[in-house]
């Protein structure tokens, strides 16, 4: 598995479920056109190009291209890098017609491909175990540990932390962890936390 500095920026879950299977890093999903309506994920992606990088990495077709140029221009492009996939025909497994270009879309990818992509876009590859500047991860029993799942009240508590934060309200427990170990290290999230 592939350690990378950066974040990386896909279309959709199901990129996002492939890419997991070969980076370790945070991945942010657009929802698609969703991020033209979504001024918290742009903000959340400002933040993490901040902290880390970004690599885009949208489909081949016009739609994947409609969004790279769309955050192109929306985020500071000293902070991104640029991962294209080839022009690939096919369908994906779980489509029952190929897209309206007939092209693979990023989920659509094997390893080898999406590996040589991120290369060629001069990603930052780690050795250790710690994202780069950062303590270790935060885990979902540190979560659950400070209030923020599982327990009453967690989701007014996580409300309230992620609109402190500047973060999109939509996040999940789950979707909060990577992002959050990505821009906090554990002591000044527990202090964010306690001035709630």
């Amino acid at each position: 598995m592939l350690k990378i500095k950066e974040a990386i920026v896909v279309e959709g879950r199901y990129d996002k479920n492939t890419l997991s299977q070969l980076v370790d890093t945070v991945i942010v999903e657009t929802r698609g056109f969703a991020i033209f309506k979504d001024p918290e994920q742009l903000a959340l992606l400002r933040e993490l190009g901040k902290k880390r990088g970004l690599v885009i990495l949208t489909d081949s077709d016009g739609a994947g291209f409609v969004i790279r140029n769309y955050l192109k221009g929306a985020l500071p492009q000293e902070h991104i890098k640029h991962a294209y996939i080839p022009d690939l025909l096919g369908k994906e497994k779980r489509k029952r017609h190929p897209g309206k270009e007939g092209k693979l879309g990023v989920e659509g990818m094997s390893p080898a491909v999406l590996e040589a992509a991120l290369r060629r876009a001069g990603v930052t590859l780690l050795e250790g175990t710690e994202p780069a500047g950062q303590g270790p991860a935060l885990t979902k029993a540190d979560l659950f540990a400070c209030g923020l799942s599982g327990g009453e009240g967690s989701r007014e508590k996580r409300q309230k932390l992620l609109k402190k934060l500047g973060l999109p309200a939509h996040l999940s427990p789950n979707a909060m962890l990577p992002v959050l170990s990505a821009l906090y290290d554990r002591e000044r999230l527990w202090e964010e936390i306690e001035k709630l």
